[in-house]
């Protein structure tokens, strides 16, 4: 299968891996600590159609629910985990964090945008169109986090309440944690509205304004939700060299990826997934 990305700089963040013909992309952020297994799904391999070809893997698009089961399936079997530990979120742009546990495997967590486990082969799955995939790896305490995080999950710093619950759950210190922002939007596709801009102005300081969002002559703003995320993992005690920043954008790359912004709501939904082995010595 043929998959050709465009990446807006040179850096080597992503793997593109392929397994029994279903591609997904990889950290070797992640890869190297040999303790989860993980991806960021496509729009390809699938056995979905029309607006919905062919990796859909959501039930809230209107896509045949037979077909989302074996896109499921079939992306487990790629990511070398079980559908029936899929683990889910029903975002709604909220800064909820679930906590998972043993008796949760399975199931789907409403009004919530993340969630966080030290419980080996869970797997949890969040949705994405455009909006930002945070994944969080603590090595140490082997603990795991993963949020999704649109420009009001951005405003209420997602990622910091993230790795805040990974703390006081689990211990977690912030120097240890590997963390990646992971395909969404980039700043030359996103134009946002003023009052959009005013929530930013309010939560950031004003000298990373200018890294953040541009002012056009047409009065609206380009937002860069990747800066912006990336300055909320650092404010939080992430370490540079412990932070991966995705140089993939969904809405420029239109055949690989779905994007809201591109299609509206004739699309499918991408999906994050992030797991602890099992076995683990």
């Amino acid at each position: 299968m043929s998959l050709k990305l465009y990446y807006k700089n040179e850096k080597h963040i992503f793997d593109v891996k392929e397994v029994n013909g279903i591609p997904f992309l990889s950290y070797p952020l992640f890869e190297r600590t040999g303790i989860v297994k993980h991806g960021f799904s496509t729009r390809l391999g699938g056995v979905s159609t029309g607006c919905w070809s062919s990796m859909n893997l959501s039930t809230t698009r209107g896509d045949d629910p037979a077909h989302v089961k074996r896109n499921c399936e079939l992306m487990a079997e790629a990511l070398g985990v079980r559908p029936e530990d899929f683990t889910y979120t029903h975002q709604t742009h909220t800064t909820n964090v679930a906590v998972v546990k043993e008796e949760d495997r399975g199931s789907h967590f409403s009004e919530t945008d993340g969630m966080v486990t030290d419980v080996p082969g869970i797997c949890l799955v969040t949705f994405y169109a455009d909006c930002v995939p945070l994944y969080f790896v603590d090595p140490v305490r082997r603990v795991i986090g993963l949020s999704h995080s649109g420009w009001r999950g951005t405003v209420g710093k997602m990622g910091k309440v993230t790795i805040e619950s990974m703390q006081s759950e689990y211990g977690s210190r912030p120097e240890d944690i590997l963390a990646a922002i992971g395909p969404s939007i980039c700043q030359d596709c996103y134009e946002v509205s003023e009052d959009v801009i005013e929530r930013f102005c309010q939560v950031f300081d004003e000298n990373l304004h200018p890294m953040l969002f541009y002012r056009k002559e047409n009065g609206r703003y380009q937002l860069n939700l990747w800066e912006a995320n990336r300055q909320i993992l650092l404010e939080a005690g992430i370490l540079r060299e412990h932070m991966a920043v995705t140089n993939v954008c969904t809405h420029c790359n239109p055949e690989v990826l779905f994007s809201h912004r591109r299609t509206g709501n004739k699309r499918g939904n991408l999906s994050a997934f992030l797991a602890l082995n099992e076995n683990m010595e």
